[in-house]
């Protein structure tokens, strides 16, 4: 990969879309003008934490990375750039929202009109991991994403979609919504990380085991170039290819494009494995204090009632 420098013959905005960093700075100050000034107007506010604050601020930073940054241009130049992408916003950036957004905030989100049909799904765990894993394959099929690819509008709703899906998925496990006592138990949600990552197993495995690349969006200059006008404004896009600088993905790397192919499934499988290997144990450390608190309550409440039995008993000799 020795010539990716050269990305930076497409230009500041294909690099880093101001436009998108526009989107995600505006978000972000909504966000604490909200949680810090405008709290009280929800029920149940409460000031933000530096906790919820900090890792907030990590996360827009991740996410303008993953989407907004030179890793999204290369996305669509190298397919293993395109997996990373995948594995970090899908699986890292979609889940940390519930670490960082407020309770009561994520009450009135879940509660408006059309979102509210959205996290409907979430309450069927099942179903929220089929759709999410199904959206998944879907759009890694060659003929689904090479013609998303190749249609921005498609693409981004395509994109737009997966993100949701996964902080759909994953709303049963982290949701600060629902009452306690609806919440799936600790077993229940360490198999649940288990599934999704069964399900994600076949997508990953027909990549990393195809004994040729899949992708015309990869591979092919007409396709590549094509697809390549979803984040390079159409103007650099043609002055490059009259001066015929560029003609495919090859320009940039030595590596061949299977083996290109091979090391986006690998990325994906062992980020997945990464991210959930700390989910796992963030689950089952609060399974563990939790089943803790509940046997501490239960003794407390047994040791109450056996005193005010006492104080009867004696009322009464």
């Amino acid at each position: 990969m020795e010539n990716l420098s050269s990305i930076s013959i497409f230009g500041f905005m294909a690099n880093w879309s101001p436009f998108f960093f526009t989107f995600i700075a505006i978000c972000t100050v909504v966000f604490f003008l909200i949680t810090t000034r405008w709290y009280d107007e929800f029920e149940g506010g409460r000031p933000l934490t530096r906790k919820e604050g900090s890792i907030f601020v990590v996360n827009m930073i991740l996410l303008y990375i993953t989407y907004g940054s030179p890793v999204d241009l290369l996305s669509h130049i190298l397919f293993s750039f395109h997996m990373l992408q995948m594995a970090v916003g899908l699986l890292l950036v979609a889940p940390l929202f519930y670490a960082c957004v407020p309770e009561y905030l994520w009450r009135y989100l879940v509660n408006l009109p059309v979102i509210k049909q959205l996290f409907y799904i979430a309450k069927k765990p099942l179903v929220a991991l089929i759709l999410f894993n199904g959206a998944f394959s879907i759009y890694h099929l060659p003929v689904i994403m090479d013609t998303l690819k190749m249609n921005a509008t498609l693409h981004t709703l395509a994109l737009v979609t997966l993100f949701l899906l996964s902080v759909i998925m994953f709303y049963p496990i982290f949701n600060k919504v629902e009452p306690r006592e609806n919440h799936m138990g600790g077993l229940f949600k360490l198999l649940y990380i288990f599934g999704i990552g069964m399900l994600l197993t076949p997508a990953c495995a027909l990549i990393i085991f195809s004994s040729s690349p899949l992708y015309a969006t990869f591979t092919e200059g007409d396709a590549w170039l094509s697809a390549m006008e979803l984040c390079v404004p159409s103007g650099v896009l043609e002055g490059l290819k009259g001066q015929g600088i560029i003609s495919g993905p090859e320009y940039f790397t030595n590596t061949s494009p299977i083996h290109d192919q091979q090391t986006g499934g690998i990325i994906m499988k062992v980020l997945q494995e990464v991210f959930f290997g700390f989910m796992l144990g963030f689950i089952f450390y609060r399974w563990y204090r939790d089943e803790r608190e509940d046997e501490e309550e239960t003794t407390r409440r047994s040791l109450e009632k056996a005193r005010m039995q006492q104080e009867l008993h004696k009322q009464f000799r």
